[in-house]
């Protein structure tokens, strides 16, 4: 059953179909046709002002016009749709031909770099390495090392306690401990490790960071050892006109005490801003073992004696690449890090 009036309709609507190039013109097709203010909707709203004769032929062509574009519109769109699909596979397929992207190569992290180098100048000194928990007890942290019970590293402002006999230790010297426990003299390590403060992070503190401390006990050590060790440390690590001076200082566990300063590498000691104008650059503490230590351990003081020194990691890395905020190491930034490639 068909009526002019919505054949007239109909028609043009199945040439628009028919003509349509995309989705989005079939789309709005449907809207023009079939939508709330289309052409067949206004037929059909129509209807109450057709006369009682007029208005069932009408309705029944203007509902089966319906259904049948309804239809070809279906059938268009699958067709369509799935045309552009392949247009779009098509486009966006890869050019096998092109050379393949390397992946991002990662880098070593500055501090691993330098605690690395830190290992090998003193491996080829004959230092082995040394390694403890970062969970210690108060008597390998503290009493074995010759820390009195009211000396202020004990302060809770220094040191994270977990319980009134563990912490987190405040620095590597705990392994130094251990060793001599575990063997007789002669004894030459190195103790690379992370340990724990309770500072407040600024450009140069951070409440977790990373030591490096050597020992060696063995008869007849004197200063002049450790001199002569750290002045080749410092000349392998820093360049070799290197030069390096003591300062007298206080540690509980080594006396005498030391700490040492380098030759600043950047003015050669004429005084710059990174020594505040003195020429040197302090990079570690250091001294004799103190005896006390030694007996602690079992060692007799009277037969062996020994130098321990401290350093740290971040302080030289920041020394040796002239970074200024220590927080840099923590951050993860590529950006920071590519530089050490």
């Amino acid at each position: 059953m068909s009526h002019p009036r919505v054949e007239a309709v109909a028609g043009e609507a199945r040439a628009a179909i028919e003509g349509a190039a995309s989705s989005a013109e079939l789309e709005a097709i449907r809207v023009r046709y079939l939508g709330r203010s289309g052409g067949l909707t206004q037929i059909l709203k129509s209807l109450g002002a057709l006369s009682p004769e007029e208005r069932p032929q009408v309705g029944a062509a203007a509902n089966e016009a319906k259904r049948e574009l309804e239809a070809l519109l279906d059938a268009r769109l699958l067709a369509t749709r799935a045309a552009e699909r392949r247009r779009q596979r098509e486009s966006e397929r890869p050019d096998l031909t092109l050379p393949g992207r390397r992946p991002a190569r990662g880098v070593v992290h500055p501090l691993t770099r330098v605690q690395d180098e830190i290992v090998r100048i003193f491996a080829g000194l004959g230092f082995s390495v040394a390694e403890g928990p970062e969970i210690e007890t108060d008597a390998y942290n503290f009493e074995a090392l010759n820390i009195p019970r009211d000396h202020p590293a004990r302060d809770m402002q220094d040191t994270f306690y977990l319980s009134p006999e563990t912490l987190l230790r405040t620095h590597t010297s705990p392994v130094q401990i251990r060793a001599m426990r575990a063997q007789k003299p002669p004894v030459r390590i190195i103790c690379p490790g992370t340990v724990y403060r309770r500072d407040v992070a600024d450009i140069t503190h951070s409440p977790m960071f990373h030591q490096v401390e050597g020992l060696a006990v063995d008869r007849g050590i004197t200063m002049a050892d450790l001199k002569g060790t750290l002045t080749l440390f410092a000349q392998e690590m820093y360049g070799p006109r290197s030069k390096i001076r003591f300062r007298p200082s206080f540690f509980p566990f080594t006396e005498p005490s030391a700490e040492v300063d380098v030759l600043c590498f950047l003015c050669s000691g004429t005084g710059c801003r990174a020594c505040t104008q003195s020429g040197w650059l302090e990079i570690l503490g250091s001294g004799m073992v103190h005896p006390q230590v030694l007996k602690n351990v079992g060692y007799d003081p009277e037969q062996v004696t020994g130098w321990a020194f401290g350093m740290g990691i971040e302080r030289i890395a920041m020394l040796k690449y002239g970074v200024d905020d220590i927080r840099l190491f923590f951050e993860n930034d590529l950006r920071f890090l590519r530089q050490f490639a």
